[in-house]
């Protein structure tokens, strides 16, 4: 492999910072949901290295798209060192994790690992931001809730439950935003693709209040949710950070209520 060639200063947000804004609120979602339903050491060191994950994918993305391509330029080597930094933070973590809590709570991420690779397959070849790339790697994170619940001492029936509760969310959020994002930009969009995920995300969580211990107020929260994308989809298309607010609202307000009934006597 040649040198490497100059492209200009990088700047270090731009290979030590995510650019996708709704990727902050889809990782920390899971998280808070996972640390009100059972706070614990071990919780928070989980949702550490949880958002220890999303940031590596940054820095790791730019690195191996760069390898993939035979080249090597300067801000491979920056992303190399920030990515270095952003992974011996994770392993730390980890390790707190697996010293301070239950095995069991190893059995979400490593059910998850496939999603995870999925991902890192997609991210090689420059087509992250694809639909189903941003699903599974959602729903892959999405894992950490199950993980932090089992960590507190949590039933497994309710840790795989919340999971569902989040992947649902993500099911439903994605495909909206990525909707009304191209309608923004005067793109070709149908309704339909939104519509469709919308009642697959409701599906989801009534199999997960029937199978496993997730609260049935879950479920209406998605089924509200469901509603919200069928109604907005149809709706003057708002700015692009009224979206994005909406969404942050809407992320918090399932899991407030997913969390709240969860640990309701």
């Amino acid at each position: 492999m040649s040198a490497a060639r100059p492209v200009g200063d990088v700047p270090l947000r731009r290979v030590a910072v995510p650019s996708e804004h709704g990727g902050w609120s889809l990782t920390l979602e899971p998280v808070l949901l996972g640390l009100i339903v059972a706070p614990s050491s071990a919780g928070l060191a989980l949702a550490g290295a949880a958002l220890s994950a999303f940031l590596l994918r940054t820095p790791a993305k730019l690195v191996l798209v760069d390898r993939w391509r035979g080249r090597r330029l300067l801000r491979t080597e920056l992303a190399a060192r920030v990515g270095a930094i952003y992974a011996l933070l994770l392993a730390f973590l980890l390790a707190v994790a697996a010293l301070t809590g239950s095995p069991s709570l190893w059995q979400p991420l490593l059910i998850a690992l496939p999603l995870f690779t999925a991902a890192i397959f997609y991210d090689v070849r420059s087509k992250s931001r694809r639909l189903v790339p941003e699903i599974v790697g959602t729903v892959g994170i999405g894992a950490f809730v199950a993980s932090i619940v089992l960590a507190g001492g949590g039933s497994s029936s309710l840790a795989y439950g919340l999971w569902a509760i989040v992947a649902a969310r993500a099911i439903a959020a994605i495909p909206l935003v990525r909707f009304l994002l191209r309608r923004a930009k005067g793109q070709p969009a149908q309704v339909a693709g939104s519509d469709v995920a919308q009642g697959l995300a409701v599906l989801v969580a009534l199999v997960a209040v029937a199978v496993t211990d997730a609260p049935p107020a879950a479920a209406f929260a998605i089924a509200g949710l469901a509603v919200f994308g069928v109604v907005s989809a149809r709706m003057a298309v708002p700015r692009v950070a009224v979206i994005g607010a909406q969404q942050v609202v809407l992320g918090l307000t399932v899991v407030l209520i997913a969390g709240l009934s969860a640990i309701a006597p």
